[in-house]
C-alpha cells in the first residue's frame, strides 16, 4: 500500500531581485503577490502549512488547510503565497494584518501521489498543478500576466501590483535563491529590522516613529531611517507591548543615531515597509509601516549592494 507520508521537507526556492524587466525565450512572467509564503503538505488526511522559516501556520490559515484537505490527491506538496486582495484584486500585506479574507495563490507543485517533482522542469510541474488546482474558493493558480516580460511589467505597473516574477520554464526546483526565478519590482517594499522607537508627540500614544536598520555584508546593523506613518492606535499599542521586554540601554545600530528621545530595542523584530526610493546616502524616502513579519529573520534584512561599503 503506498505511503501517505512525503519523505522530505523543503526550503522554498527564492527569487533573485533584478532592476529591470526583460524578455528571454522560454521564460514566463507571473504576478508577484504581497503575502505570506507557505509550503502546504497534504499527507492523507493530515495537512501541514509551513512558513518559509518552518513555522507551523496550519491553525492560522485553517480554512486554507481545510480546502487543501478536500483535494482528491492522496499526497501533495504545494508552494504558494497566502494573500488578501483589495477591491481591485491587488494583494496587500496590510489587509493580511487586518485579518481580511485570505486565499492561497499556488505557483508550484513539488510532490504528487508518491512522485517527487522537484527535478522536473517548471513546465511539467505547472501542468501537474493545473490538473490539481481548479481556481475555486480559497485556492487558486498564480496568474501569468503575459508571454512578454516588458508587457507583463507594463500590466503590473498599470494595475498597481508589487511587481512581476520571471521564471525559466526549463528550470528544476532548487532550495535556495536562484537565477532561474527573478523578481522585478514595481513598488518598493522591503523588510527592515526595528532598532528602536521615539517618544510620541501631540495626541499620539505609545510611540512616535520606528528606527529601522538592515545588515551589511559584515553583519553590521546599519541605520536606514525612521518611519512614522502607517500606524493605527491598536498597532501602536501592540508594538509598545512587543517592545517592552526588548528595551536596551545601548543602540544595536552601527551608525550614530541623532534622533531625540529615542529608546533602543534588541534587533529581534522585522517590519515590512513600503517606500518611494533609496536616497543617495542609503536612507528610505517616504517610508510607510505595513506590519510585522514573523516569517523573516532579522539577519535576512540586507542592505542593497550599492550601500554595502558606504
Amino acid at each position: 500500500m503506498p505511503t501517505e507520508r512525503i519523505p522530505f521537507r523543503v526550503h522554498p526556492m527564492l527569487a533573485t531581485l533584478v532592476s529591470a524587466p526583460f524578455e528571454l525565450p522560454g521564460w514566463v512572467y507571473e504576478e508577484k503577490y504581497d503575502g505570506y509564503r507557505i509550503l502546504a503538505y497534504k499527507e492523507g488526511r493530515k495537512i501541514t502549512l509551513l512558513s518559509r522559516n518552518d513555522k507551523d501556520r496550519t491553525q492560522t490559515f485553517s480554512h486554507i488547510a481545510v480546502a487543501i484537505g478536500q483535494l482528491p490527491e492522496r499526497t501533495l506538496l504545494l508552494d504558494g503565497e497566502v494573500v488578501a486582495f483589495d477591491r481591485h484584486r491587488v494583494s496587500r500585506f496590510q489587509l493580511l494584518q487586518q485579518g481580511r479574507s485570505m486565499r492561497y495563490a499556488v505557483f508550484d507543485c513539488l510532490y504528487r501521489n508518491g512522485a517527487d517533482l522537484r527535478s522536473k522542469p517548471l513546465t511539467e510541474r505547472r501542468d501537474v498543478l493545473e490538473h490539481v488546482i481548479q481556481d475555486a474558493g480559497e485556492i487558486f493558480l498564480s496568474r501569468r500576466l503575459s508571454e512578454n516580460g516588458p508587457e507583463a511589467y507594463r500590466i503590473a505597473k498599470e494595475r498597481g501590483l508589487e511587481g512581476i516574477v520571471a521564471k525559466d520554464s526549463s528550470a528544476s526546483y532548487v532550495e535556495r535563491r536562484s537565477r532561474s526565478c527573478l523578481n522585478v519590482k514595481v513598488h518598493q517594499e522591503e523588510e527592515f529590522v526595528i532598532a528602536g522607537f521615539t517618544t510620541p508627540t501631540g495626541s499620539r500614544q505609545h510611540l512616535g516613529a520606528l528606527l529601522l536598520g538592515a545588515y551589511d555584508t559584515q553583519l553590521r546593523l546599519r541605520y536606514v531611517g525612521r518611519v512614522g506613518t502607517g500606524f493605527t492606535r491598536s498597532t501602536l499599542a501592540s508594538l509598545a507591548k512587543a517592545f517592552a521586554p526588548l528595551i536596551e540601554e545601548s543602540s544595536p545600530l552601527n551608525d550614530p543615531v541623532r534622533e531625540k528621545n529615542t529608546t533602543f530595542v534588541r534587533p529581534k523584530l522585522v517590519a515590512q515597509i513600503a517606500f518611494q526610493e533609496w536616497t543617495a546616502d542609503g536612507k528610505l524616502r517616504q517610508p510607510v509601516y505595513l506590519g510585522l513579519r514573523d516569517d523573516k529573520k532579522p539577519h535576512d534584512c540586507r542592505l542593497p549592494r550599492q550601500f554595502q561599503n558606504s
